[in-house]
């Protein structure tokens, strides 16, 4: 699943060749209309097709920001402010171009599912693999609450404050601190990757109650993931699956990365372990995490 770095490389990317544009035709994939008639919630949420089209028709997009893991739409429609809400999903991609044939890959040719075109001509395309990804039209911010609890923005100055405030809180206290880092309420936007890495960085087991840590490793371990999300920024985020940019472009993070996927670690040479928390598969060095 893209995280902070890999969305902040879509945006960089899709803020100057989406921005100024009016949208003057959408078109919807038949599979996502298919599982709107199924009374299912793929890609497009809380609207029909139908409906997402015809509200999206004559929208100018004025701005495209990244919040967390979330890519935001700024509209305008004859003065009314709207936001389109993108969430990648696990396999999620935009791109810009003058025809869907540009889209170089095929398994993100086949799988696109939103079309928007533009009155200047060209278009901008949403395709989605896994079809995990969301699209939601919302007046503000205010009309989905979810987007109102995320953390502050990890290079924040309130950041770090806020994440040692909730370590000590009983509800992430007795969580492995992996579970606790990646959790989007404590820190925005640091997913498996990043976390894995973070850690390793600061010789935390993955599994290590977040309440049993010093106050002292809880501030390097954040200063740690502000480090790692910085770096992975400035490589283009890390293409591990399907993470790609506008441009069908791969990130460079992956070849940077020091224990995410690795079978020995590169600093004792042990040969790493892997365990399950929250569902996702944690790789450690069992001699120098502790």
């Amino acid at each position: 699943m893209p995280e902070l770095p890999e969305v902040e490389g879509v945006v960089r990317s899709l803020a100057p060749a989406a921005s100024g544009r009016t949208i003057r035709k959408v078109a919807v994939s038949d599979t996502i209309i298919k599982s709107k008639s199924e009374a299912k919630e793929a890609i497009l949420k809380n609207l029909s097709p139908e409906e997402f089209a015809g509200r999206m028709r004559g929208m100018t997009i004025t701005n495209v920001t990244r919040r967390s893991k979330y890519i935001y739409f700024h509209l305008d429609k004859d003065g009314d402010t709207h936001l389109l809400v993108s969430h990648l999903g696990m396999s999620g991609a935009w791109f810009a171009v003058s025809d869907i044939d540009e889209v170089r890959e095929e398994k993100f040719r086949r799988h696109i599912h939103v079309i928007f075109g533009m009155e200047d001509g060209g278009l901008l395309a949403y395709a989605d693999i896994r079809r995990f990804g969301e699209l939601r039209l919302i007046g503000a911010e205010s009309d989905y609450p979810p987007l109102l609890a995320m953390a502050p923005e990890p290079f924040d100055e309130s950041a770090a404050g806020h994440f040692l405030d909730l370590c000590r809180t009983p509800k992430f206290a007795g969580k492995p601190i992996k579970e606790t880092i990646m959790d989007g309420k404590v820190i925005s936007g640091c997913g498996n990757i990043y976390a894995t890495e973070a850690l390793f960085r600061t010789g935390i087991h993955p599994g290590r109650k977040t309440g049993r840590i010093s106050i002292k490793r809880l501030e390097r371990l954040f200063a740690e993931i502000r480090q790692v999300l910085g770096e992975a920024i400035e490589a283009g985020g890390s293409s591990i699956s399907d993470y790609r940019n506008i441009n069908g472009e791969v990130g460079g993070m992956q070849d940077r990365l020091r224990m995410y996927g690795r079978q020995n670690c590169p600093d004792c040479g042990a040969q790493t372990k892997r365990m399950t928390i929250a569902g996702r598969t944690s790789v450690y060095c069992p001699k120098c995490q502790r």
